[in-house]
């Protein structure tokens, strides 16, 4: 602060002096001051404190200009360019140029009115002289000039960064045109750029661009009287034959930026361009833009195709188009209350540019930036879509065109094309019948799958489209695809033909059933098309290929709406058929299954259609698939999806028995609890051997819950044959109390295009080597049941499953694990006891007609009457048949 406050009274005394000086002497004593007023700057963290700022930069930015312009003066072109080089250096004699330099860049940098000082001083006029010289002068290099390399960097920044804080202002862009340089600067840039320095080029380019913003309407008459813009456009058209593409978009984007900047202040530039084919150079020039490689140019080309669709609000009067809207429409379209925003095209010949530009080139990058700027004219004003649609048709005639795009720009416009209905709520009937044509004709099979995706995008938004697609013959015409894809599938059989579909047709087909699926979706009217096309059958064929079936459930699943036998007679039909190695297909069958048995309307066609007895035939077909250790190709499939298969199949038969008394009578009648118990007995986790079991002394007694937290929650080791017998007691647990259509154990998981098949996938060896670790956090597992199962209701609900239950007790045993097998029995009769606790419980069981059966159960179940858990099993429901007066049967 010392040493500025001595600079502040050193100036006191030049100013005091300075009238009685004659120039020389006051050029000096400011050229001696200058040098100090840096070194208090570099001392004081660059920051200037001093008091009389406004007049300093005056002085400086007046002797600055006047060096220059001696420097210029009687000078040709080449000589002015080497004096003003030299005067700006640090070097020699001519640093006291570099010094004022240094100085006003310090001052340019500190407040506003401070730059209206330099402004007022003349530099604007003198630096515009200077960088017309330096830009349409390029001096030749010698090897000994490299060394100022630096210097010349060094200069060129400052001189840029003073010229920028100066032509910001529209008094700075006023002051430099007394130097009439520059209508010169722009000409040359569209004349020269080829011949221009290199090193200057860029710097010209953002001085030039920072005028553009700053014009006044004094600049623009300036320039509109010289025909700048007129010449300019002419030189471009000369260029664009001959310099490479990126070169001449640069020189062009400056032009334009003076012609669309202006408008604000003045439409007479764009008038000018327009006059002198302003459109058709922009035309060509970007035509040639065509192939470039990866930004090459980019940000001139994509300045010019910002401008371009800024240039599309440039107008004077609004354009009045009215069109007709085709209907059915959805129903909070309004165009009458679509309101304006302001920001509304008004001028068509730059978007035509656009237009014709996506209409002749097949370039990647062009086609892409154009719509992008369509969907940001839309963003502008939703007007906007239908100004330039009811005009111009833009999206109508490249709908005609897109299959012959890069597959990038086929994606972005069928996006384009959906924000239509997603973001306008406009239905563009006239469009979608071109797109159905584009889909019946496919040409190419990625347009078309990407045009599919997008009407499925459509279809899914509003229940509207299922009846203008069927209206339209979309529905019909998808149907007979899958007819012809569906016989050469059946055909198939399995083989590998060379007419099935790999890659993006295979991908096509997919699409194809789910806009099927979407189109039948809460459409009776159309599910009714798909059955009396003579579907039905076709469709099915779907089923075997993992890629088609989810679809293809959907579909199928629709059709149980109406006609519930139907549906059932294929998807048992389907699960019957299966090989037995067909898990995950077995498995989406029975999903799909549980979804339609939510109605009780399906439950009479599921038993009419043997359900029940096909859900049971795959359990039979399980028979040793739950073997510890895994053996034969039972290895290959991972107990993880076994017991999944188990657990819906389960699910399955609960669901249909749900509420259903004419079920239940019909499962209890015919046996089939027995049948049950037998299957789920030979899984191979259960005993089967006819020994007897010694009983032996337990050492602790658990509880059943506690049991089954300690074999899935805790460290505890337990033996696998153990974890999937608990797994299957506890299914039946939640079946005894009518839950277990309610559970949800396994998570989804949903196949993808591309990915292998599910069934030839699984890792056979995961479970052998973690078996803990499998069964506690196996990702398809919710273990967190187990901390709620005692919280459930008790009330049994299917007396029969606690028949099951009962039947599995002995076989809750294995050799080597006596004390173990023991344990968990014990657990499990004192469960089952209380079960039947509650009156309600008690109720059920002596009105089930079961008593009898089970208490049969239990004599059969061990070999000695005097086993302790058949007498403790017995005695519990010997008592519940003699306080039954007379059992219940339901008919």
């Amino acid at each position: 602060s010392i040493l500025w406050e001595t600079l502040a009274k050193q100036f006191v005394e030049y100013e005091q002096m300075a009238p009685f000086l004659i120039p020389e002497d006051q050029q000096r004593r400011l050229l001696e001051f200058l040098p100090l007023f840096l070194k208090a700057w570099e001392q004081s963290a660059e920051e200037i404190i001093f008091p009389n700022i406004q007049l300093l930069a005056s002085e400086v930015s007046k002797l600055l200009t006047k060096e220059i312009k001696r420097n210029l003066s009687g000078k040709p072109a080449e000589e002015a360019r080497l004096a003003l080089e030299q005067l700006l250096q640090q070097k020699g004699e001519a640093g006291d140029g570099h010094l004022l330099l240094k100085s006003v860049y310090l001052l340019s940098q500190t407040n506003m009115r401070t730059m209206w000082n330099i402004i007022g001083s003349g530099l604007p006029a003198a630096l515009m002289q200077c960088l017309y010289l330096f830009f349409t002068v390029p001096l030749k290099k010698t090897s000994d000039d490299r060394e100022t390399s630096e210097d010349d960097a060094q200069t060129q920044e400052m001189l840029v960064k003073i010229m920028l804080n100066m032509y910001k202002e529209e008094q700075g862009v006023e002051e430099l045109l007394a130097a009439d340089k520059l209508q010169s600067l722009i000409i040359a840039a569209s004349s020269l750029w080829d011949q221009c320095s290199h090193s200057w080029k860029v710097p010209t380019g953002h001085v030039l661009r920072t005028i553009s913003k700053a014009q006044t309407k004094t600049s623009i008459v300036y320039l509109q009287a010289g025909d700048c813009i007129k010449i300019a456009v002419q030189n471009l058209f000369t260029l664009a034959d001959t310099l490479p593409a990126w070169d001449v978009c640069e020189a062009a984007s400056i032009v334009l930026c003076f012609v669309k900047d202006s408008y604000p202040v003045s439409s007479a530039l764009l008038t000018e361009f327009e006059n002198y084919d302003g459109y058709q150079l922009l035309l060509k020039i970007l035509l040639r833009c065509e192939g470039l490689q990866q930004n090459e140019g980019d940000p001139y080309l994509d300045e010019i195709l910002d401008m371009l669709t800024c240039l599309t609000t440039c107008g004077k009067t609004e354009l009045k188009v009215s069109g007709n809207i085709i209907h059915p429409q959805l129903p909070h379209f309004d165009f009458e209350q679509t309101q304006s925003s302001g920001m509304t095209v008004k001028n068509l010949q730059p978007f035509q540019v656009l237009q014709s530009i996506f209409q002749r080139s097949n370039d990647q990058h062009l086609c892409g930036r154009i719509l992008a700027a369509i969907g940001t004219i839309w963003a502008w004003d939703r007007v906007n879509f239908f100004l330039l649609e009811w005009t111009l048709q833009p999206i109508n005639q490249f709908t005609d065109i897109i299959h012959f795009k890069p597959h990038p720009v086929q994606v972005q416009f069928f996006r384009l094309l959906e924000s239509i209905v997603l973001d306008l709520s406009y239905v563009p009937h006239e469009i979608l019948k071109k797109v159905q044509y584009l889909i019946k004709e496919n040409i190419v099979p990625f347009c078309t799958l990407t045009a599919l995706q997008c009407l499925l995008s459509m279809t899914q938004k509003d229940l509207l489209f299922s009846d203008i697609f069927r209206d339209s013959g979309l529905l019909g015409l998808l149907l007979a695809l899958l007819r012809k894809e569906a016989k050469i599938l059946r055909k198939s059989a399995g083989t590998h033909l060379p007419g099935l579909k790999e890659g993006t047709e295979k991908e096509l087909n997919v699409v194809m059933l789910k806009m099927v699926a979407a189109l039948t979706a809460r459409s009776v009217r159309n599910t009714v098309v798909l059955k009396d096309y003579g579907m039905v059958p076709y469709i099915k064929i779907f089923l075997d290929d993992e890629c088609y079936r989810s679809a293809t459930l959907s579909i199928l699943e629709q059709l149980s709406v109406i006609n519930y036998e139907e549906y059932m007679s294929i998807i048992i039909g389907a699960l019957c058929s299966s090989t037995q190695w067909e898990l995950h297909l077995k498995l989406d069958l029975l999903k799909s299954l549980l979804r339609i048995l939510e109605s009780p309307k399906s439950h009479s066609a599921f038993r009419a259609c043997s359900g029940f007895n096909g859900l049971l035939s795959l359990l039979s077909d399980m028979e040793g698939a739950l073997q510890d250790p895994p053996s034969g190709q039972w290895a290959a499939v991972g107990q993880n999806c076994i017991l999944e298969l188990v657990f819906y199949t389960l699910q399955g038969i609960a669901a249909a028995l749900h509420l259903d008394p004419v079920n239940s009578n019909f499962f209890q009648r015919n046996g089939l609890f027995e049948k049950m118990a037998e299957d789920l007995g030979s899984l191979g986790c259960f005993w089967t051997e006819e020994k007897r079991q010694i009983p032996v002394s337990l050492e602790k007694k658990r509880t059943f819950a506690a049991f089954l937290d300690a074999a899935f929650c805790s460290s505890e080791p337990f033996p696998v044959w153990l974890k999937n017998c608990i797994w299957i007691l506890n299914f039946l647990d939640h079946m005894v109390k009518g839950t277990l259509h309610q559970e949800s154990y396994f998570n989804e998981r949903k196949p993808e295009m591309g990915e292998e098949s599910r069934d030839d996938q699984e890792a056979p060896q995961a479970q052998e080597e973690h078996p803990d670790l499998f069964a506690v956090v196996n990702g398809n597992y919710d273990v967190s049941f187990f901390c709620r199962l005692e919280m459930r209701d008790c009330t049994i609900v299917h007396p029969g499953a606690v028949c099951v239950m009962v039947r599995l007790l002995p076989k809750l045993y294995k050799e080597g694990h006596a004390q173990l097998s023991q344990e968990i029995q014990c657990a499990l009769v004192d469960h089952i006891q209380s079960l039947v606790k509650s009156e309600k419980s008690r109720q059920v069981m002596c009105e089930s007609g079961l008593l009898s059966t089970i208490i049969t159960s239990c004599q059969d179940a061990f070999c000695s009457d005097s086993h302790p858990l058949h007498l403790a099993l017995t005695r519990v429901f010997e008592k519940l048949a003699s306080q039954a007066v007379e059992p219940h049967v339901l008919r």
